[in-house]
């Protein structure tokens, strides 16, 4: 062999056995490594990078996980009492994460029920987000004494030891299933009628084809009224008086009856198929008086102290005072061009209103046969109706089939202010008497019971259990409890209403004796 070839050849092979041993490829990776340690040097901050995070907004980022969240929950309406527990479990540890990673200061974890579900820091200092330096300032004592020690162990800041330490409020828990049910054979499945009432003496009454019978929930005895098949007439709707004063009644013969008996607010009124309205000493069960004036079934009655007021398929309103004859104390009120469903007195006596079946809203006076207001934005019949027993003017009224929307009404000023769609038709209102919360009743097409939250509108509670359309409603003395009545013939109790007052004032441009004029 050429020695000249032998001599390229054996060069090529040893560069290819250096190109692939290991031991040089590690001694030219230590080559690169540094001989000194870079802790020696001050200038230079090790070869770890930590990226400085003081200009992310983290505040944004976290309000846009709690708005997910929210979002997310509103999908699912109703929630029982152990979700509602771990979301304030999850309220206050995110709470506690905001403190210790961001200096957000907050001290108390809001309601997870309330309307505004986000929880607000202020605003946190200007700073990177992994410091690891202890806060010269103290925690100055406050008012309340609640001071932290300097020398407290606790491995969480002082605004966290607070937030810790704050009462938790008491999870809200409304029963989904009804705590009484009673049979009603005979309740009509009819919209326009109002057929159940519960009276400040804890008696409820119910009208069944052509009898009423009385119901006390104290004894749950069961008493029947009257019966109207003598008379040939059938029951349409029943109503409970106000407790009045003896004094103020005319008839000498009424006031000494309920003198007899001492129990000032036991009347209850009948509505009839034929146009009468009955009224009734209940615990006499004795008939006192009969009123005429409607030539057509009376569906909606409304007291108001010593004035019935009666709502017609005549379209007219009659209004009658108990303490004069009813010639001289009636006034016709004519506005509705269809059957009047609805009536409802204010809290404070001096408006009434009325809904009919020309999906017209009408609010009346005590000196005008004319309607000072009237409101046209339904667009079916409009039954449910209540007054706020919270904030002046306010009035709700929900629409039917076609409308399905319970609208809210400043009285004060004639302008809307809300409206909500609920998807089924609004068969009833009534304002809780106790905190700023509504119950609604519905029919076609879910057959349901919504608890409101207001002014928010958040769905409280979704109660389901009656397979016909609820029309009926009524509440307890006390304000707890509230009585359905549907078309399946059964009465419905549900405990929706807490006894407990909200301590917190509302603040409201409808009320008028927090502002100065």
């Amino acid at each position: 062999m050429d020695q000249d070839y032998e001599c390229r050849l054996l060069r090529q092979i040893n560069i290819q056995n250096e190109n692939a041993s290991p031991i040089k490829a590690v001694g030219a990776v230590r080559a690169l490594t540094p001989t000194t340690s870079p802790l020696s040097s001050p200038s230079k901050h090790g070869d770890r990078f930590i990226p400085s995070r003081a200009g992310a907004n983290w505040s944004v980022n976290f309000h846009r996980i709690n708005e997910i969240e929210k979002s997310h929950n509103q999908n699912r309406k109703t929630k029982d009492g152990t979700t509602d527990s771990n979301k304030a479990d999850g309220l206050a540890y995110s709470a506690l994460l905001k403190n210790e990673l961001l200096g957000a200061g907050i001290e108390k974890v809001q309601d997870p029920q309330s309307e505004d579900r986000r929880l607000q820091p202020s605003t946190p200092a200007k700073r990177s987000l992994f410091s690891y330096s202890v806060s010269a300032k103290r925690a100055l004592p406050e008012e309340d004494g609640n001071t932290v020690s300097p020398y407290s162990l606790s491995p969480v800041s002082s605004n966290s030891q607070k937030l810790l330490r704050s009462p938790r409020k008491p999870t809200r828990k409304i029963s989904k299933i009804p705590f009484k049910v009673l049979d009603a054979p005979e309740l009509q499945d009819d919209f326009y009628l109002n057929l159940v009432d519960w009276s400040s003496l804890n008696v409820l009454s119910v009208g069944l084809g052509t009898c009423v019978y009385l119901w006390s929930a104290c004894t749950s005895q069961v008493t029947r009224l009257c019966d109207l098949s003598v008379e040939g007439d059938s029951v349409t709707s029943v109503g409970w008086s106000e407790r009045v004063s003896l004094s103020s009644i005319f008839y000498p013969f009424v006031r000494q009856h309920l003198k007899k008996k001492n129990q000032p607010g036991n009347l209850v009124a009948v509505g009839t198929h034929k146009g009468y309205v009955q009224i009734w000493d209940a615990a006499a069960g004795k008939k006192l008086s009969v009123l005429e004036g409607h030539t057509a079934r009376v569906g909606a009655l409304a007291w108001n102290a010593d004035q019935l007021s009666s709502g017609s398929r005549d379209r007219v309103i009659l209004q009658r005072d108990i303490r004069a004859p009813p010639l001289q104390s009636e006034r016709r009120l004519q506005g509705h061009r269809q059957e009047v469903c609805g009536l409802k007195w204010s809290t404070d006596h001096q408006l009434l209103a009325s809904g009919g079946n020309d999906n017209k809203l009408l609010v009346w006076n005590h000196s005008s046969v004319l309607p000072v207001q009237q409101y046209t934005e339904h667009l079916a019949a409009v039954k449910a109706i209540a007054w706020s027993p919270h904030q002046h003017g306010l009035l709700a009224s929900g629409g039917g089939t076609a409308d399905r929307c319970i609208r809210f009404w400043n009285t004060l000023t004639g302008q809307p202010l809300q409206c909500t769609d609920t998807g089924s038709q609004v068969c009833n209102l009534a304002w809780s008497k106790h905190t700023n919360e509504l119950v609604s009743t519905h029919g076609y097409s879910q057959n349901q019971i919504l608890v409101w939250k207001y002014p928010s509108l958040t769905q409280v509670a979704k109660l389901t259990g009656h397979s016909y359309r609820v029309l009926y409603l009524a509440m307890s003395p006390d304000g707890e409890a509230i009585v359905t009545g549907a078309g399946d013939e059964t009465l419905r109790f549900w405990n929706v209403f807490s006894k407990m007052r909200s301590t917190k004032e509302s603040v409201s441009v409808l009320n008028l004796f927090t502002r100065i004029r």
